[in-house]
């Protein structure tokens, strides 16, 4: 779709995971229409979010506490299915229903400061022109990869979790994999199946947690990582303060060797990793399940970023530009903190055009909205699996 000129609406919602169907979803419950009060653009070629780029191995099954959408529960799949065709299928029915008619693949290259109180979303079918900006294009496009003396030299392969492409590609192989967190250990339980060794390098000591996460314990990590944003700091995900599940595959691969841990090596070789004390590790491969960054490039023209190199956030508003919402981005980084900043950031969205006197519709009661559901039901109610988890899954990556 080619759009000449500058469109104006009232609301820019960037990514249509998570957080961006969220924000959508309630942006119609408060009478905006699609393509009219609001655009949902998103890059990926077709509905999934991040979750249809994960590798054909990580099975619907393996997925902990994935948190519905507001609105639409995701029910019956088959756990021994792919995530990213289950949750992929789930997104693109859940656009369907709600009619919310996500364009794709749409690139944002850069937002601007307009004219008359607007914002300049400058994309590949045009330009437009919004009153406020939803931010939701999460981690998954920025993978992190640390950078250690001689990496260059290494004759080996190396990949990150944004392209892992399942275990069965390092069969006969010595596979070292880098990172302590959830993907770190699939990564390596995986593989060690197939490889011919596996060695698992990580900067400090994982913390495995015993039992379920209890509501308590999620309010309590979702306001480390808060803290973090209300400072200017570079967010880190939920799920890294949280420690790692204790799960009957996790203790079987412990009792086996295989979550063996072993310190950060300080540099690289040609034919594997050395530490300063004269231990070295051969490898034919190193993974690097060290996690993603907040795709937030397109916003730098705003010039939001605090001294401490992260986005200062209240709620979901950027502290330096009160247009501009952040949902999926710290502490809602999770599917469930995802679904919860969709929400906050329409509210503010709402308050922001009324006081620009833009029309925006009224809301509507809340057990009103969704056919009845309440406030809690509306967001997506309880996960698939367990009811009253709030730390979920990561909205994408890491």
């Amino acid at each position: 779709m080619n759009i000449s000129g500058v469109r104006e609406l009232d609301v820019v919602v960037i990514g249509a995971g998570q957080a961006g169907l969220s924000a959508a979803h309630h942006l119609r419950r408060v009478g905006l229409e699609p393509d009219v009060g609001f655009v949902v653009l998103d890059h990926a070629p077709r509905p999934g979010g991040a979750w249809q780029f994960r590798w054909p191995s990580l099975t619907y099954g393996k997925v902990h506490g994935m948190h519905a959408l507001p609105g639409m529960e995701l029910t019956g799949a088959d756990p021994d299915r792919p995530s990213s065709e289950v949750i992929g299928a789930y997104f693109a029915a859940y656009e369907e229903r709600f009619g919310l008619r996500v364009h794709r693949p749409v690139e944002v290259s850069a937002v601007r400061e307009g004219s008359g109180g607007r914002l300049l979303v400058e994309t590949s079918e045009g330009t437009y022109a919004p009153r406020a900006l939803i931010n939701a294009t999460g981690t998954w496009d920025r993978p992190f990869w640390p950078r250690y003396p001689g990496q260059e030299t290494f004759r080996g392969r190396q990949l990150h979790t944004a392209n892992y492409p399942g275990p069965e590609e390092f069969a006969g192989q010595r596979v070292i994999v880098v990172g302590g967190g959830a993907s770190g250990t699939q990564h390596l339980m995986e593989i060690a199946g197939h490889a011919a060794d596996t060695f698992w390098v990580t900067r400090s000591e994982p913390v495995f947690r015993e039992g379920p996460f209890t509501e308590e314990w999620g309010r309590a990590a979702v306001a480390m990582v808060e803290e973090r944003v209300r400072k200017g700091l570079p967010p880190r995900s939920v799920v890294s303060v949280t420690g790692l599940p204790m799960t009957d595959a996790v203790r079987r691969a412990r009792e086996q060797g295989v979550l063996d841990r072993l310190p950060m090596f300080d540099r690289i070789t040609p034919s594997g990793v050395a530490w300063d004390d004269g231990r070295v590790v051969e490898a034919d491969v190193i993974l690097w399940a060290t996690g993603f960054r907040p795709a937030v490039d397109h916003l730098a023209p705003l010039k939001l970023r605090e001294p401490g190199g992260g986005i200062r956030a209240e709620d979901t508003r950027a502290v330096r530009d009160g247009r501009v919402h952040l949902v999926g981005y710290g502490p809602s980084a999770s599917t469930i903190g995802a679904n919860r900043a969709g929400r906050a950031a329409v509210r503010s969205v709402v308050r922001l055009l009324e006081e620009t006197g833009e029309e925006s519709g009224e809301e509507r009661p809340d057990r009103e909205a969704d056919g009845g559901r309440t406030d809690r039901e509306a967001d997506g109610g309880r996960t698939h699996r367990e009811a009253g988890a709030v730390v979920a899954v990561p909205v994408s990556g890491g």
